[in-house]
């Protein structure tokens, strides 16, 4: 499996036009931070969890070439807007793609979406086949997926596991049942927004307390916030299997 974090940020994230702070300045590669997003290679399948604004300079980015299903955690719309660039893998493949959310989300993506799903299609328009995700296992293409609710404030989100990866992002609270889902978990993609406390993100304060409770082998923060501070320098003050994330970065299972 390869997990390419295609992005780390947050629509509060970077660079902010008319900021001047050391982030937004910054010439780090590691503070130019995308919205949200991940690639998952495993069996021969592409997926990716959710579709931001900055869905198709990712994808760009990543020069990637095949999509077999997309992935939604939740509706809001710094992981769905760019929902309708996934037609550029119909035109290559000739295929519907298949998308995978809870109810609320395909309800969202039909709506804002209204004409993807007309009887009456405009030519070129995306071509989907949507899936409703409940919290219970399920398969994607064959690759199973384990769904683990959480609240991003009051609203229910989903993280998923997939073998030895999981992934939790727009989180401020997991039960203790949800989280022996992840328990054992060698790679922890995990949400830690700011220093400051948030009404619907962990801190990173947090987001260290609960990546040591779970304890995987190594723990990525994304969702990041210009405020948290530069990357370089707030690696240093992370625990040995902590670490930020950052856009392109690549993790091999």
């Amino acid at each position: 499996m390869v997990i390419t974090l295609l992005g780390t940020g947050t629509s509060s994230g970077v660079p902010l036009i008319g900021c001047s702070c050391e982030v937004c300045r910054s010439v780090d590669f590691r503070d130019k931070r995308l919205r949200t997003s991940v690639h998952i290679a495993v069996e021969g399948r592409s997926f990716i969890i959710d579709t931001g604004p900055d869905f198709r300079q990712q994808v760009l980015r990543l020069h990637l070439q095949q999509l077999d299903a997309v992935i939604f955690t939740h509706e809001h719309k710094d992981h769905t807007a760019g929902f309708d660039e996934i037609r550029a893998y119909n035109f290559r493949s000739g295929k519907d793609v298949p998308v995978y959310g809870r109810p609320s989300v395909l309800a969202q993506l039909q709506r804002e979406f209204a004409y993807i799903f007309a009887e009456h299609k405009y030519p070129g328009v995306a071509h989907v086949q949507l899936n409703i995700v409940e919290n219970k296992p399920f398969e994607v293409l064959g690759v199973p997926f384990i769904p683990i609710e959480a609240l991003h404030h009051r609203l229910p989100v989903f993280g998923y596991r997939v073998g030895d990866f999981t992934y939790l992002t727009d989180l401020n609270f997991i039960s203790d049942e949800e989280l022996e889902k992840v328990y054992g978990t060698k790679v922890l993609i995990l949400d830690a927004l700011q220093r400051q406390p948030h009404i619907s993100h962990f801190t990173l304060d947090q987001a260290i307390a609960l990546a040591q409770r779970v304890a995987a082998d190594k723990t990525y923060f994304v969702h990041i916030s210009h405020k948290l501070g530069l990357h370089k320098e707030v690696e240093k003050e992370l625990p040995p299997s902590i670490r930020l994330g950052y856009d392109g970065m690549q993790i091999k299972l």
